[in-house]
């Protein structure tokens, strides 16, 4: 039997790393309910084939990947990869090649920011962005769709800034609408496989490492606070909750859920310039 995984980058802090925190503690209610099954002398087969037996963390820091090995009850696999370099990604066909596992989650949280005007913002920043960013998560998302099998769930982790333009956010915005609308097409491509596919586009998310990282440029103060931010528990529950429901987009809070309806009627130029407004508040 193909070993069952999840595989997750970003997974040294934020969002990467909560989503290996909630999958542990899901796996957790699979395994006593399977137990019980069995206990009952029921068919503990029906309870367990959605356990996973491992899961393929991926980010730079392996110090932090090896933190979470005391802090959750699934097998972890350590991968200190960094996905701007593309032989990173020969390392995982290598071993997608070679173990063949039955891939049940692909969450691609790997990701980063810069806040700035164009002159602020290096150009090593920039292509890091759109490496990270775009490339990065589409060539994971290409490497392990062949090892993905019906019911298998992928999640890009987009951001509401993919819905409009963002000045002194261009390029990250501009990197976010491009997964946002790889994301919709390979959903409909993989429909009639039974793999879904979907869209997380938070707001700000108050407690990860985002903001700070953000900031540092030389010069962030074009946006000067981030009220109504959301917390990262919140934005990863919504987001495997509206992944299990096979919902093309999950817009985990209120701020990007209404950001996403205003977006469809509302001129790019128009928003742009509520934008203009809401970052001096």
């Amino acid at each position: 039997m193909k070993k069952k995984i999840a595989i997750i980058t970003g997974a040294s802090s934020g969002l990467g790393r909560e989503f290996v925190r909630q999958l542990d503690k899901k796996m957790e209610t699979f395994r006593e309910k399977s137990a019980g099954a069995e206990k009952l002398k029921e068919n503990p087969k029906e309870k367990s084939n959605d356990i996973l037996d491992e899961m393929w963390v991926i980010a730079r820091r392996e110090d932090r990947l090896n933190e979470l090995r005391s802090q959750i009850s699934t097998t972890l696999r350590v991968m200190p990869l960094d996905l701007t370099k593309k032989e990173s990604f020969q390392t995982i066909r290598t071993l997608l090649e070679g173990e063949q596992p039955d891939v049940r989650y692909l969450i691609n949280a790997a990701g980063f920011g810069k806040i700035g005007s164009w002159k602020d913002i290096s150009i090593e920043d920039c292509d890091d962005m759109i490496n990270l960013n775009c490339r990065a998560a589409m060539d994971m998302t290409q490497l392990v769709l062949p090892f993905m099998n019906r019911g298998a769930n992928v999640l890009e982790i987009c951001s509401t800034a993919g819905f409009q333009p963002f000045p002194y956010l261009n390029v990250y915005s501009a990197s976010k609408a491009f997964l946002y609308r790889y994301s919709r097409a390979l959903r409909v491509e993989l429909m009639g496989e039974g793999i879904h596919v979907t869209a997380v586009c938070p707001y700000w998310v108050k407690d990860t490492e985002f903001i700070g990282t953000a900031q540092n440029t030389e010069n962030s103060t074009y946006i000067r606070h981030f009220q109504l931010a959301s917390r990262e528990k919140n934005v990863v529950r919504h987001a495997l909750m509206d992944s299990e429901l096979g919902l093309p987009v999950s817009t985990p809070g209120l701020v990007c859920t209404v950001h996403r309806i205003a977006a469809k009627f509302i001129p790019s130029e128009v928003m742009m310039g509520i934008w203009a407004f809401l970052r001096r508040i």
